[in-house]
């Protein structure tokens, strides 16, 4: 089976590329949904959060307040740091885990592994496994738009966290393949049907 990592910076539509390719019937792993499972109640990953950043990121119900969290680390880059050394080893090790049940499960040829920082955290990726890369790439000002209108805010929050990620330029320089996002939905199919057919016919020559 081809592993396709997918990957691109804020607002360059990674979600709806991977529902395009999850509508063709192509297996989809989201490593942000797996970000948001190892870190409830019970998980290795919610104690060493708490031991770490303390009680005051749990909710009323006990579990650890996403915001409140997210607010913490993107102001210290530090505290981002040991929340990453947390959360990586147990993500990937479920990636693992789902990508090997793939390969004796089903009858795709390929499957899609979405890793919205890959290349921020190359190093705890373990992107050799990957055989292919492939970054939405758009433009930053439609980045910035489209993220403001998603997650209902301002413009400086979203230069904020593009900050903390690669730059478009390292973003295409690491790529196999270039999915440009700046148009309409229905270009972008067109897009995604042709990246389909590719991968269908590299997967072949595995």
């Amino acid at each position: 089976m081809l592993v396709i990592a997918l990957t691109g910076g804020i607002g360059s539509g990674k979600t709806t590329v991977s529902d395009l390719f999850q509508k063709k019937n192509v297996p989809v792993i989201d490593t942000d949904i797996i970000a948001r499972q190892v870190v409830n109640k019970g998980q290795p990953a919610y104690h060493e959060i708490i031991h770490h950043f303390g009680n005051d990121i749990l909710d009323s119900e006990k579990n650890i307040n996403r915001s409140r969290l997210r607010d913490i680390v993107f102001s210290e880059p530090q505290q981002r740091q040991i929340l990453e050394a947390i959360l990586h080893p147990e993500i990937w090790k479920e990636v693992k885990q789902q990508i090997e049940q793939l390969q004796h499960s089903t009858d795709s040829d390929y499957c899609i592994v979405v890793v919205p920082l890959l290349l921020e955290t190359r190093g705890q990726s373990e992107s050799e496994e990957f055989d292919r890369i492939l970054v939405v790439d758009t433009e930053e000002q439609l980045q910035i738009e489209r993220a403001r209108q998603r997650d209902n805010c301002d413009e400086k929050q979203v230069q904020q966290i593009m900050k903390t990620q690669v730059s478009r330029q390292q973003r295409l320089d690491a790529a196999d393949d270039i999915l440009h996002n700046n148009t309409d939905l229905q270009q972008l199919r067109q897009k995604v049907d042709s990246l389909h057919k590719k991968y269908l016919q590299l997967a072949k020559l595995k």
